[in-house]
């Protein structure tokens, strides 16, 4: 399995929400760039993050620290948060970032991932979809849509989407355990991969995850909290023993 570290940046630190509260803010660190490296010298093969700020304002705003995190990472980054554009999506896969995520742009403009698709292919374009109570959050997780998941996962697998992230709001931050019920449900869907975030509090639920078929998650505040051992490397040796 991929356990895939999460840096969420606000204000220039490194932090977390509990269930997207921007209200309710933890700092882990002052030096975002400083806990990227040190998430790759604990055998992160890749890191996952998110412009909080961004993701709010609908446009990049901790460029400066995403561009310092990319020249002293050599591991690939994924990142979203206020990629609401062509141009924004051009800027970040040309500076050094592996792949893109989606949100709210793929809801409401569509024709934007469709041609994020042509331009650099399904492997550097991921959709972001992020749920309360079955319904796809928007502009920062402070907006509910009309549009359901399976709508959203189905529309965007036909424009040629095969990743997708999976956050259900309501356990992000929270560290109560991952939506089993609604991640082996959206992994049955054929011909798509399908990213675990949002809850995961402890090796059990990564034994779960990987029991219902998940091969990638997303994990923030739990290794932060030391609820899971920050050594990435063992976590991933230890769980591919077990199965």
């Amino acid at each position: 399995m991929e356990i895939i570290p999460a840096i969420d940046l606000k204000d220039g630190r490194c932090v977390r929400l509990v269930r997207g509260d921007y209200d309710q803010e933890t700092v882990y660190s002052q030096e975002p760039a400083r806990m990227a490296r040190f998430w790759q010298e604990q055998g992160a093969e890749r890191l996952h993050l998110v412009d909080l700020d961004g993701a709010k304002d609908g446009k990049p705003v901790n460029l400066e620290i995403i561009k310092e995190i990319i020249s002293v990472l050599e591991i690939p980054i994924q990142l979203g948060g206020g990629i609401r554009s062509l141009e924004t999506i051009d800027y970040y896969l040309s500076a050094g970032i592996e792949r893109v995520i989606l949100g709210t742009i793929a809801l409401r403009e569509p024709v934007v991932v469709k041609e994020a698709l042509e331009r650099y292919g399904a492997e550097r374009i991921v959709v972001g979809v992020d749920a309360r109570d079955g319904q796809v959050a928007v502009q920062g997780w402070l907006e509910t849509s009309n549009r359901t998941v399976d709508e959203m996962i189905q529309e965007m697998k036909e424009m040629g989407v095969r990743t997708f992230i999976y956050t259900d709001i309501s356990k992000d931050g929270t560290l109560q355990g991952p939506d089993l019920e609604g991640l082996q449900r959206y992994n049955q869907i054929l011909g798509i991969e399908l990213i675990a975030s949002g809850g995961v509090s402890s090796y059990a639920d990564l034994e779960e995850l990987a029991g219902i078929g998940i091969k990638s998650v997303i994990v923030g505040k739990a290794l932060y909290t030391g609820d899971l051992d920050s050594n990435i490397r063992e976590l991933r040796n230890k769980l591919g023993k077990g199965r």
